[in-house]
């Protein structure tokens, strides 16, 4: 079976020596050394000054709400992975969904402003496959209405744009380090943010609110990453650049092999420097879409239709009633993420470009 991607696992005796630290010290969690030493190691690596490593990527987005004290409407996408939205709902603000741009898949600026209420706090953007947003258009719109920007970057990890980090851009960005990232802890995240007390926030609302033995400040959760979790980051970081070399090779090959079948990429702009975490292509069509998508599993490649379905249709993200996205509905109906990973083969992409021009 070839899976749509596949976990990068650096060698076991690597992370065995990292587990034999732990046990030496029996420091398990609660901020230990090698968490510590793992986000000073991502500021260095994604030139950011902070961030705050956590448990997961939706605890990241759920902590980035409460910790700008959002309330009301937050405008995102619908084209994004379903926990960009339960986010918003789990912290008590209701999502506002404004329709996507046909070129990059991001959350289209020209629609917000329409979109902005008396009780709308923020704008919550995907970064979407790692292709970042019009990160100026967004930020013109936030300034004129004293909004709150977070970004969700889960796809984003070492992409810049002019030259920067694309984690410098808005209040709050967010990050996640599940398994199935280029860069993992098999299951872990992390919040940038611009403002060096609402990063201290987070630090204090991660571990129950309270600093120290006795000091209690404010309502938090359990949040924190532990030290196997940030073991494992410590093993694959120094591997990254290769991990992204290797999955830009395989770009190319699809490049190659898929020449002229007439399916539609993503547009990445000028000035972005792109991780390749995601192939995705779309089809001319929904049946066409299926037809390749039944072939390509009846030979062992298991595509994914990421994302779908556009959430706006889903019923239980509907507090305003439904509100129709037509390029976010059309796209998730006709797209595909074709497998991407280091390790995947140039023979093993032809025979997937030969199974989709075969079957369209």
């Amino acid at each position: 079976m070839i899976n749509v991607t596949k976990t990068f696992l650096p060698p076991l005796t690597e992370y065995q020596e990292f587990l034999q630290q732990i046990w030496r010290k029996g420091w398990l969690t609660n901020n230990g050394p090698l968490v510590k030493e793992l986000a000073n190691e991502l500021c260095k690596y994604l030139c950011v000054p902070r961030l705050e490593l956590v448990a997961n990527g939706t605890l990241a987005l759920q902590l980035a709400i409460k910790a700008l004290k959002l309330t009301g409407e937050i405008i995102t996408t619908p084209f994004t992975y379903v926990a960009t939205a339960t986010a918003i709902v789990w912290e008590g603000c209701t999502p506002v969904f404004v329709d996507i741009d046909e070129s990059t898949f991001c959350i289209n600026p020209e629609l917000i402003e329409e979109a902005i209420t008396e009780r709308t706090s923020a704008i919550l953007a995907t970064h979407v496959y790692g292709n970042p947003c019009d990160v100026e258009g967004i930020e013109k719109i936030a300034q004129k209405y004293s909004l709150k920007v977070i970004y969700d970057a889960a796809h984003c990890f070492g992409v810049k744009i002019s030259g920067q980090s694309i984690l410098l851009h808005g209040d709050v960005s967010t990050l996640s380090f599940h398994a199935t990232k280029l860069f993992h802890t098999s299951e872990g995240g992390a919040i940038v943010c611009r403002d060096e007390k609402v990063s201290e926030r987070v630090s204090l609302m991660k571990k129950f609110g309270h600093h120290g033995e006795d000091n209690y400040f404010e309502v938090g959760i359990n949040a924190k990453m532990s030290e196997l979790h940030a073991a494992m980051g410590l093993c694959v970081l120094p591997r990254v650049d290769e991990i992204i070399t290797c999955r830009r090779q395989c770009a190319e090959y699809y490049n190659e092999f898929l020449g002229g079948v007439g399916l539609r990429r993503p547009h990445i702009p000028a000035g972005v420097v792109y991780n390749y975490g995601y192939y995705p292509v779309v089809f001319p069509n929904h049946e066409t879409m299926m037809q390749v998508r039944e072939a390509l599993i009846k030979n062992g490649i298991a595509p994914r239709r990421y994302f779908y379905p556009s959430l706006n249709t889903l019923p239980y993200l509907q507090y305003n009633g439904y509100k129709p996205c037509p390029v976010s509905e059309s796209l998730a109906s006709r797209v595909l993420c074709l497998p991407m990973y280091d390790s995947l083969l140039k023979d093993e992409i032809l025979k997937i470009s030969k199974i989709i021009k075969e079957a369209i």
